[in-house]
């Protein structure tokens, strides 16, 4: 029994060991815990690396912030001191590295490198003590292509609260600012002065295909479908503005020489002082015509606006290619205007008033050309207005069958115009009946006698478009229509009946017509209401590019606004 039982514990020691030898769970404890050293190590990599991140991070934001401000234009500081003072204030002034600038006329270009370093926490453990960081940035202001039109309201309320002073000295800056920063042939400013209507020179309208009734001034009449596009068709006829005057009773004939009438629709083509300036880059020449700018008129926002895309089109193109050939324009612009999807300029408009869209008056087609029925005797300085035939017989002489002419220097009526004929005339004498001792009359005796009178001087008749040149509408009906018609007639056929307006409703569809196929093509447009009213103001905001785009400003405020908007031009951008 005891032999039995010492094997049976045998067996049972044999079976323990076994099992014992089976058993792993003890290297699934060793392993356990390598595997959590590996995950440690692994998490603490990537905390090593997310600080060194971070680090990286402050050290690039920093070293962009301080680049942009160094190749800033307006920044008179050295670019090496913004740049340090950047890293100073960040507490990094030990990581900058070298500091390069380029400068010219028009460009700033700056590069610069940092580099830092970080202690490790936990790559540590693997032999790697420590982690190095570089950035590096590059920034460059640089004024590219620029092709600008300054559209600027010359109306007569300019003249008020010294808008048109604070004006000059806006826009003056304003050219500075931007001439003395670009490159020599980058940039071209046109500016259009604008009030009833726009004054273009003459080199340029011998450009265009406009009508040729006369060649006092040089406007044109452009119609609703004009402001559908930014440019002209060349292949259409515009029609030039009449040389006249809807508000004055004045008569310039009887000055020597003639005086063309006051206050016309569009001004003389001798003055300068209102004619667009095409495509130029003289500061000194383009602010001494700003200084020459004066207020009157009424207020054509549409039209300034017109001109202002048709000087950025590229239908302008062989327009200007002449002008250049003329030596009117400088031969940097050869290929200018250029086309929109060139990508060569940026094309801005900035266009400023003080007001609304007011009437702009237009001569009839009726009475744009041909002779009139008004004649003119130069030497004796005497008008006669033709009637037609004598039907009534005004003249009394009992032939209905001749032509009349109203004399308005007699009041009388005749049978042709002052200068082309004879007329009979009672001419009084008077002859002594008795004399006294000493000789002299005692009484006198009056003797009447008929005489034929040879008209000095010779008539000629005018032309519509040198009728209205001279002499104004109003002048020509109270004095050559009211004295022998009813007012009213005379008003309606000779007043009312002779010239039109497009009122301010129309135009303000027509502001709104070209603003919006200039933001089609891409031309940034910038607006300024200069103490405008708020009918002024809501054109002025539809028109601009965006909302930030647009200027409500008052007195020296203007300034300011000019200043914003030669900054938003000046591009600046991160080139690395």
């Amino acid at each position: 029994m005891r032999v039995f039982g010492k094997n049976n514990d045998v067996n049972r020691l044999r079976r323990f060991a076994k099992q014992f030898q089976r058993d792993e769970s003890g290297s699934m404890i060793f392993f356990g815990i390598i595997v959590f050293l590996v995950m440690l190590l692994v998490g603490g990599i990537g905390v090593d690396f997310m600080h060194a991140e971070m680090r990286r991070t402050k050290l690039q934001d920093t070293l962009d912030r301080a680049v942009l401000a160094a190749a800033s234009l307006d920044q008179d500081l050295p670019a090496q001191d913004v740049i340090q003072d950047y890293f100073a204030k960040a507490d990094m002034s030990d990581h900058l590295g070298d500091v390069t600038v380029d400068e010219g006329l028009g460009y700033k270009s700056v590069t610069a490198t940092a580099d830092t370093s970080m202690d490790t926490q936990f790559m540590n453990l693997a032999g790697v003590s420590s982690l190095a960081m570089s950035a590096a940035s590059a920034a460059e202001e640089r004024i590219g292509g620029v092709e600008i039109s300054l559209v600027l309201d010359v109306s007569g309320s300019m003249g008020w609260n010294s808008r048109l002073t604070n004006l000059k000295i806006a826009a003056k800056d304003f050219i500075d600012t931007l001439t003395t920063t670009t490159e020599p042939g980058k940039l071209s400013i046109s500016i259009v002065p604008y009030a009833t209507q726009v004054s273009a020179p003459s080199n340029l309208m011998a450009e265009l295909n406009v009508t040729s009734e006369h060649s006092y001034s040089n406007c044109v009449n452009f119609s609703a479908a004009d402001y559908e596009e930014t440019g002209l068709d060349f292949t259409e006829t515009l029609q030039r503005t009449m040389h006249f005057s809807p508000w004055s009773d004045y008569d310039g004939r009887p000055y020597d020489p003639k005086r063309l009438v006051s206050s016309p629709v569009c001004e003389p083509d001798t003055d300068a002082s209102r004619q667009i300036q095409v495509l130029q880059n003289d500061a000194n020449a383009l602010k001494t015509f700003v200084d020459s700018m004066w207020a009157g008129g009424n207020t054509s926002i549409d039209v300034g606006m017109k001109w202002g895309t048709v000087l950025l089109d590229p239908s302008l193109q062989p327009a200007i290619g002449n002008l250049i050939t003329a030596g009117a324009i400088p031969g940097d612009f050869v290929e200018r205007p250029y086309s929109f999807d060139a990508g060569q300029t940026l094309k801005v408009i900035v266009l400023m008033t003080d007001g609304q869209n007011t009437s702009q008056y237009y001569i009839e087609p009726d009475y744009r050309e041909g002779e009139s029925n008004i004649w003119w005797n130069d030497q004796e300085e005497k008008y006669s207005v033709y009637i037609g035939q004598d039907t009534g017989d005004e003249d009394n002489d009992g032939n209905t069958e001749e032509p009349m002419y109203y004399w308005p220097h007699l009041d009388a009526w005749r049978d042709h115009a002052y200068g082309e004929g004879t007329y009979e005339e009672t001419q009084v004498t008077w002859k002594c009946r008795s004399y006294r001792r000493n000789g002299s009359c005692r009484r006198y005796r009056k003797i009447k006698k008929v005489v034929t009178v040879n008209e000095p001087g010779s008539a000629e008749v005018l032309s519509y478009a040198d009728l209205w040149a001279y002499t104004s509408i109003e002048h020509n009906v109270e004095h050559h229509y009211e004295p022998w018609m009813y007012y009213w007639d005379a008003q309606a056929d000779w007043y009312d009946g002779v010239f039109d307006a497009v009122g301010s409703t129309e135009k303000n569809n027509r502001t709104k017509d070209i603003c919006d196929e200039a933001k089609d093509e891409g031309i940034v447009v910038f607006t300024i209401g200069f103490e405008a009213p708020s009918s002024g103001q809501a054109v002025l905001k539809d028109c601009a590019s965006s909302d930030s785009h647009y200027f409500d400003v008052q007195g020296l405020e203007i300034s300011d606004a000019f200043s914003a908007i030669a900054s938003s031009i000046r591009q600046l951008r991160l080139t690395q």
